[in-house]
């Protein structure tokens, strides 16, 4: 099959629990001021008990378990199910244990794995949260975040070995451009598909969390270093807001203005 004449979406991703493992999905449904649907709809909070679900608010990563600081947790593989929000994890192919988290006791459950599991790492109970329409995500805005796979392979280039793009923990992966063309974008318009528009507002700074191997587990790269040298910058991909909803799938074009 011969790739599409222009940018295009090759590969949709959400994270239905910070810092764990990713969602794909073939096709999704956008909404204005809104993120894909569950992504990140749910944290393990990293003891403190910070986090008011009658009251939520944007809040740093650190309150949270995520892959800046825990690497431990690329160790473990996730499905979710939106149908009953089940959340089922393997280690290793392997079943470890599952929960519905939004049931109390599916909560209790999967809290008492990651007591164990990341025990060096907490500084209290772990704790898993949610608000209904609250997205838990590093940025104060509900948006998207989209990552130029051109990018990727460039920066794969200047480290001399390959990075996964699965490290940048994107909603959407696209393809059909020129290496960092995205960094252009900054305050245009992104229709896609059949109707939907996002708004591009900001870069991307990357931490130490693009530092992990997702398949291995391991801190093996220092991304946001080899950036700074390279570029003077440590930014890779960008975010963006839903301005009209619509359906996008993976294959569709994208043109921008």
């Amino acid at each position: 099959m011969s790739q599409p004449d222009g940018p295009f979406i090759d590969s949709i991703y959400r994270y239905p629990v910070k810092g764990l493992s990713p969602q794909a999905l073939e096709r999704a449904d956008l909404a204005p001021g809104r993120t894909l649907a569950f992504d990140r709809a749910y944290a393990i909070e990293n003891g403190g008990k910070k986090f008011d679900p009658a009251n939520p608010v944007h809040m740093p990563k650190i309150n949270f378990l995520v892959l800046m600081r825990d690497e431990r947790l690329a160790s473990l593989e996730t499905r979710f199910d939106e149908a009953d929000q089940k959340l089922t994890i393997f280690r290793d192919g392997k079943k470890v244990t599952s929960g519905i988290l939004s049931e109390p006791l599916g909560r209790q459950i999967l809290e008492q794995f990651f007591a164990a599991f990341m025990a060096a790492e907490l500084r209290g109970a772990p704790r898993i949260v949610h608000a209904p329409d609250h997205s838990i995500s590093d940025v104060r805005e509900k948006c998207l975040s989209i990552i130029n796979l051109a990018s990727v392979r460039d920066l794969s280039r200047i480290l001399g070995r390959d990075v996964n793009p699965l490290r940048f923990r994107a909603n959407l992966y696209i393809d059909g451009l020129e290496p960092w063309a995205e960094m252009r974008w900054i305050g245009k318009e992104i229709s896609i598909g059949s109707g939907a528009v996002l708004k591009a507002f900001k870069r991307t700074k990357r931490c130490a969390a693009v530092n992990v191997d997702p398949a291995s587990a391991k801190r093996d790269m220092n991304i946001p270093q080899a950036l700074n040298t390279a570029f003077g910058h440590m930014d890779t991909g960008i975010y963006a807001l839903v301005k009209t909803g619509g359906k996008i799938r993976t294959g569709d074009m994208l043109s921008v203005k």
